[in-house]
Parts: structure tokens; C-alpha cells; sequence
């Protein structure tokens, strides 16, 4: 596989690179990458699509080119390398492969290596967004680049100190020693080294035999993660921020027209503020129980939203009339024809986090700490919403307990300003659960119509017309100009973005003749975001179930059709590599099936086999509170990620990814009746839960020639899904048309009040625990 370094031009080929020692009186350096622009050429294919040559990578990879040499490593006394990473950590674990890249360049010791979260810094034009598993894919070069100005500035103050030429001087653990035996240590070399003046560098990465990346590591963080000593924006004290909670309206967008006691609320134990905004009525008391007392306590008289009256059935009727026509005749000459229709319902992006941020909104200033994978973005709309210039809004970046695209929008700090704002108190805001699935972001319900034609055992035409409810990319590239061009008037704006999305992501690794895939939109009423994985799920179990139909045709095996029309080399490793661990192919009982799948995104590659028991004893067996139905019983996972800088992590996103994809096949959704959402909270939504997972799964990292890492964080989803519906179909004759498969089945839960719209807390939690 050839990668960006390998195809770069001659000067990148030989690895020399331009940094800045930044003037200062300790060591600060930084990487130019205008010469660093990754190369795209790597083999095209005789018919590629479009991903194939460019990709969402690429895109984010240009647009944060121009600011690369922004982000600085400084070293300080003690020898520690600080850096402040302008992406946010969600769980995905970058804050430990970013040490372990400064590590690896530095030969410093990993725990001497800290890695926090920049602020809000308007100055990196495009390049603070966390998303589309592009982290260390762009980070990458930049880090290292960094570093080796870092190492190389050492290296000369300690020419100097140690009066030895560099080439005798050895680096080991942050020490630099002599043939003498005399050394030094980083901490020491650091103001040695420091420049008076920003002076440029020329740089070569190290080569050889790596210690640190491709090792497999524990995340830095988690040992404060187990012990609770981690903090999340609700650990955070900020003096003056009181536990606040906003009572929401009965339907999705209603606003709220009147508190009609809000003498009786500010009478109730603890509550000292309370205040009408445009999303509900916010309560700020001493703890957050005596919040949700007020609020269900409130009498609020409420607007109707946008969706009042509307159900599941309504909206995929609207979607249907927008569906695109095909294009090949439906009855070709000669040739056998494939036509597939298949349907995905809302699902709720709620990480597990609930939304949440404090803020503190002065007359002339405001502060907002929060987990934002979008922060410049974020101070803008803050700053808009109310009315202070930008650079008068400091936005903290808190690590995040998960995001699955809801950490895109800043809509819990934008909502915690304005309630500052309007209480003129600063404020801890939290989202109560019931909120999320109900007022929160969604994955937008969609269909997917498939058509293919075969000659013999050859397809010639692939054609996919992909309908869904707007996906909102209003956060754009990471400012508001991307994201003003998203909100453009007639939504032509937003349409556009959300095409050239679909298209830099959307790949089908077949050789099946001519392939289309096409993105339509319609019905923009809904907080959508792009949920984990975006459109590929779907797109993926569509692809996969029709792939086995034209397998059955062809009379192959569907591995072996798989292997034998996949025009990727990456592919047909990850692909024959499930193969031999999962035992493909094996006999198994009735009710019982294997499933396999592809997917190729991120520059990487995977395949997924799961087993899959559709017995009505496996089926009908009953969980309290919970909807059971079949049960995967086995996942065989394998990955082409390039070059893995932590197999460990690697691993754990393959396993998360899983879990998600499970989710999105056989159980979670939102159903929508009468303008609201029946799901609140995570007891009724279902999401995979432990007992769901297969008591064996095991990931594969195959083995790479790539010199680059690719993206890893959304890399798990799409093939895990598509694997469980094909298992599905096989072992119950019948191709699944409607995601996720228990969606029609009687509800197993009892909706929650929506007035008031947190319920009351329960207090039976002993009597289910082991």
C-alpha cells in the first residue's frame, strides 16, 4: 500500500522538514507543513470513485494545512514535553497515541509527555475540529515534525554543554550523554536551547526501529478514569455555578410561552434562580435533585414545535416521495436484476455524558468550559448569542465522556450562556437523560434503493440512491464561514455539504461495472448531527445485504464472491483474514448463520464475520426491561488501520465500533408518535448492553506496509452492522428491509411522562442489583 510520505515529492521523500524554534525563554518549537501536503496519487484504479482517490481525510487534512505550524511542543524544566493538542479527547484515546508520537520523535520517557486540551483558538483556521476519525491521520507529520525541531535544538545546546559533536551524543529517556560518560537532561538543556528570536529549522524525522509507537499501551488517563479522579466539565468547580436543569417542552422544538408559578418554584427548597429561555424554563438550585423537583413542580404553558402531529410514518413518507428515480431499465436485456429497498429509523447520538457545561456570561466577558469537538465554532455562537464580541469569550475544551456526534454542536454551552446571561449568575448546566433522546441530536431516518444487474457471474451495473432527513453540518469545517455556507438560504448551501460529504466518504470496493451512489435530502426540521460512522452504516448494510443476493445468484459463497470481485488489495486481506480465524463456512444448526462484510474508509480497511442465533429460545427469552431478540454470539473483527500507533487503542475502538453496529442492527432507535419521542434515557433506549456482546469477539490488526497511521475512531461501525444483517437474513431465510430489525416490535418499556419532562427519580435501584 503506498501512502501520502511515500508518494510525496523528492524533498518530502527524504523525510527533511521546515519547524521554528519560537523565540522564548524556555524551549518552544513548531512545525511548517507547507511542503507536507499529503499526495493522493497512490495507484488509481481503472473506474475509482471518488473516496478512492480523495477522501473526507483529505479534505480536513488540506483545510488545517495552512495552521499546522500553530501548534507548538514546549519543554520545561523538569524535561517534560507539553503539548496542547487543538482537538478534543472523547474516549477515542488521542491524549496517549499523540504522547506516544512525541515520544517516539523525542526518546522521551511517555510519562515525562503531557498532552491537554487547547482552548478555543480562533488563529488555527480549520484545524481545531475533532471528527471523521482524522485526529492522528492530520496530526500525524505535524507532531513529529515538531518534535524533531525540539530533539534537534537539544541536541545543538548540548553540543555545546557536553562539548562533544552530535554525532557522538546519544539520547536515551530525556538524557543526553557523552562518550565520557557526563550527560544532561532535557529539563537542564531547555533554556540552553531556547531561541530569542523565532528562527526557522530544518528537520529529519527519525527512522529506524520505533520503542513506543506500535507498542501497546494503557490509555495515560486511566487510572484517573477508574478511580474517579478524572475530571469531566461536571467535576469542575467554578465559583459561583450552581447545579442547573431546564424544564422542556412536550414536543420536539416546542418553546415555552409562560411559567405560570414561579413564585411556588423559587419557594422550593434550594432553588435560587429561575429563568425563561428560548429552549424551556432553567432552574439553578444547590444540587441538582432540588432542579429536577422544581421542574417537574413547573406549570408551563407551551408552543407547539415544528413536528407536533408528525410519527415515524409521516416522515418516512416524506422521505420516500424524495427518493431519486434509477436509471438503469428494470427489465435488462439478458441480464438478471437485484432491486433492494431498505429502510433505517431515527436513532439517538446521546453519548454517555449527557450533554453539560458551565458557563459564567459577565456584562463585558463570558467564560464556558465544555466538552466541544468544535470549539472556535463554539465561541462564535456563544459570543452571537450574547452579544459580545468573539474575542471577549473564552471557551475551555474539557475531555468529554463520548460524543458519537453530539459533542459537534455546542448546543449545551450555548444553552448554559444564555441561561447565565439571563440569571446574571454563572451556572453548571446539565441535561437531564430524559433530554437526550427527546430534544437531542439524531441519526436522521433514511432508506437506501439498490439496483443491480448480472451477466453469468459478472455485475455490470451498481446504482444507489441513498434518501434521508437532513443530516445538520452546520459546524462546517470547525468556523462559521463553513458553517455559514451550510445555513445559505433555500438550504442549496447545506445540500452541498452534505453531497460532497456522502461522496468523499461513500466507497463501493466491488469491481461491479458502473457504480453510482447518490445522496438526496429532504425535511430539515429535525437536531440531526453526523452520528458515529455518518452515512456508512447504512449505506454498508444495504451494500452487504444486496452483495449476498448477487452471491446466491452467482451460486458462490459469499466470502468467496466477496474475495473474488473486491478490487481492493486491502480489502482481500482483512477479508481473507475473518475468513480463516472465524472458521467460515462451518456447518451450524438451523436458526443459527454466519454473516460477513467489508468496509474501506479512512484510508484503512475492515471485514467483520459474526454468528448470529434466531432461535425462538434465544429470540423469546425474557430480560427485564429490556427487548431481547437475536443474539450475535460470536464476532471475528479484523483491521487495516496503517501504521497502528496503539494496538491497544486500536483494539478498543474495533470493539466500541462493534457495539455500535450491533446497536444500530438489532435494537436502537427512537420511535416517534404524535410530535415527540417515546425513548428517555438508557433505559429504554437500547443500545447494545453487555449481555448483547458476543461472549467471544476477537480483533485482528493485519499487518501494514503504510508509514502513515489512518483513521481509527469510526472505523468499526459500518462492517460490524452490515456483518449482523447479513447473519440475520441467512439464518432466517429472510433479508431484514427495516433497521433496526425489533424497531416494529410492541414497545418494551412504558414512555415516560412528557409533563413534566424529567420523570421522577426512581428509588428502587437496590432491588436490581447482584
Amino acid at each position: 500500500m503506498s501512502t501520502p510520505e511515500d508518494a510525496a515529492p523528492t524533498s518530502l521523500r527524504r523525510r527533511t522538514f521546515v519547524g521554528y524554534v519560537i523565540g522564548g525563554s524556555t524551549l518552544a518549537v513548531a512545525a511548517d507543513l507547507a511542503i507536507a501536503k499529503p499526495a493522493r496519487a497512490d495507484g488509481v484504479p481503472s473506474v475509482p470513485q471518488i473516496p478512492e482517490i480523495y477522501d473526507l481525510e483529505d479534505l480536513q487534512t488540506d483545510a488545517a494545512l495552512p495552521t499546522s505550524q500553530l501548534i507548538t511542543i514546549e519543554i520545561d524544566d523538569e524535561g517534560n514535553a507539553n503539548f496542547a493538542i487543538p482537538r478534543m479527547e472523547v474516549g477515542q484515546g488521542i491524549t496517549t497515541s499523540t504522547a506516544m508520537i512525541i515520544a517516539e520523535e523525542l526518546d522521551l520517557p511517555l510519562e515525562k509527555v503531557n498532552v491537554t486540551l487547547a482552548p478555543a483558538r480562533p488563529e488555527l483556521l480549520f484545524n481545531q475540529l475533532t471528527g471523521g476519525s482524522n485526529t492522528s491521520y492530520s496530526t500525524y507529520t505535524p507532531i513529529r515534525v515538531a518534535a524533531a525541531v525540539a530533539r534537534k535544538s537539544l541536541l545543538q545546546a548540548a553540543e555545546a554543554y557536553l562539548d562533544y559533536g552530535q554525532e557522538r551524543l546519544r539520547i536515551l529517556d530525556g538524557v543526553i550523554s557523552a562518550p565520557d560518560g557526563s550527560s544532561v537532561g532535557f529539563g537542564e538543556l531547555a533554556p540552553m536551547a531556547a531561541s530569542p528570536e523565532t528562527k526557522k529549522v530544518d528537520v529529519t524525522l527519525k527512522e529506524g526501529e520505533k520503542k513506543v509507537v506500535g507498542t501497546p499501551r494503557n490509555r495515560v488517563d486511566a487510572l484517573e478514569a477508574v478511580t474517579g479522579r478524572k475530571e469531566f466539565s461536571m467535576d469542575l468547580e467554578v465559583e459561583g455555578a450552581l447545579p442547573t436543569m431546564v424544564c422542556r417542552p412536550p414536543t420536539l422544538f416546542g418553546s415555552p410561552e409562560r411559567l405560570n408559578n414561579e413564585s411556588e418554584i423559587l419557594g422550593m427548597p434550594g432553588v435560587e434562580d429561575v429563568a425563561v429561555v428560548d429552549t424551556g424554563v432553567a432552574v439553578r438550585a444547590a444540587t441538582f435533585g432540588q432542579c429536577i423537583d422544581a421542574i417537574i413542580a413547573m406549570d408551563v404553558d407551551w408552543a407547539g414545535g415544528p413536528i407536533e402531529g408528525e410519527s415515524d410514518q409521516t416522515i418516512l413518507s416524506r422521505v420516500k416521495k424524495a427518493e431519486l428515480p434509477l436509471a438503469v431499465p428494470k427489465v435488462p436485456l439478458l441480464a438478471k436484476q437485484v432491486d433492494a429497498e431498505f429502510e433505517f429509523m431515527f436513532r439517538s447520538s446521546a453519548a454517555l455524558e449527557p450533554n453539560c457545561a458551565i458557563a459564567d456570561v459577565r456584562d463585558d466577558e463570558a467564560t464556558v468550559w465544555s466538552g466541544l469537538k468544535v470549539p472556535i465554532l463554539a465561541q462564535q455562537n456563544i459570543a452571537k448569542a450574547v452579544g459580545l464580541p468573539q474575542n471577549k469569550v473564552t471557551v475551555n475544551v474539557i475531555t468529554g465522556g463520548g460524543s458519537f456526534g453530539h459533542k459537534l454542536f455546542g448546543d449545551a454551552a450555548i444553552e448554559a450562556a444564555k441561561v447565565s446571561k439571563a440569571m446574571g449568575k454563572p451556572v453548571k448546566l446539565m441535561w437531564h437523560r430524559a433530554d437526550e433522546p427527546r430534544q437531542g441530536r439524531l441519526h436522521p431516518m433514511c432508506t437506501s434503493r439498490i439496483r443491480a444487474t448480472m451477466l453469468g457471474k459478472q455485475v455490470l451495473t451498481f446504482e444507489q440512491r441513498h434518501t434521508s432527513v437532513v443530516t445538520d453540518f452546520s459546524h462546517g469545517l470547525g468556523e462559521m464561514l463553513t458553517s455559514m455556507v451550510d445555513e445559505l438560504p433555500t438550504g442549496l448551501g447545506g445540500l452541498g455539504f452534505s453531497q460532497s460529504i456522502f461522496t468523499l466518504t461513500q466507497e463501493l470496493p466491488y469491481n461491479f461495472g458502473v457504480v453510482t451512489q447518490l445522496l438526496n435530502e429532504t425535511d430539515d426540521r429535525f437536531p440531526t448531527g453526523s452520528m458515529r460512522n455518518i452515512y456508512s452504516p447504512d449505506v454498508r448494510v444495504a451494500n452487504e445485504l444486496v452483495v449476498d443476493m448477487l452471491a446466491e445468484k452467482a451460486g458462490m459463497d459469499p466470502l468467496e464472491f466477496r474475495i473474488k470481485y473486491t478490487k481492493s488489495e486491502q480489502v482481500r486481506k482483512v477479508l481473507e483474514k475473518v475468513g480463516e480465524e472465524s472458521d467460515w463456512g462451518k456447518q451450524m444448526p438451523q436458526g443459527t448463520a454466519q454473516g460477513v462484510s467489508i468496509h474501506r474508509e479512512y484510508r484503512g480497511a475492515t471485514a467483520c464475520v459474526v454468528e448470529i442465533d434466531c432461535r425462538p429460545e434465544t429470540v423469546n427469552r425474557k430480560i427485564r426491561n429490556a427487548v431481547t431478540g437475536p443474539r450475535v454470539t460470536k464476532g471475528t473483527f479484523a483491521v487495516d488501520a496503517g501504521l497502528v500507533l496503539n494496538p491497544r487503542g486500536l483494539e478498543a475502538q474495533m470493539q466500541g465500533g462493534f457495539a455500535d453496529g450491533l446497536a444500530l442492527t438489532l435494537t436502537s432507535s427512537c420511535h416517534l408518535r404524535d410530535g415527540h419521542f417515546l425513548e428517555a434515557s438508557w433505559d429504554n433506549y437500547y443500545y447494545t448492553r453487555q449481555w448483547n456482546m458476543p461472549p467471544e469477539f476477537d480483533v485482528h490488526i493485519v499487518e501494514s506496509d503504510a508509514t502513515h497511521p489512518g483513521g481509527a475512531g469510526e472505523a468499526g461501525v459500518a462492517a460490524s452492522a452490515a456483518s449482523v444483517a447479513c447473519a440475520y437474513a441467512r439464518a432466517t431465510g429472510t433479508v431484514p428491509k427495516r433497521f433496526p430489525i425489533n424497531h416494529d416490535d410492541p414497545l418494551g418499556f412504558e414512555p415516560k411522562s412528557f409533563v413534566p419532562s424529567v420523570p421522577q427519580s426512581p428509588t428502587n435501584g437496590l432491588q436490581f442489583t447482584y
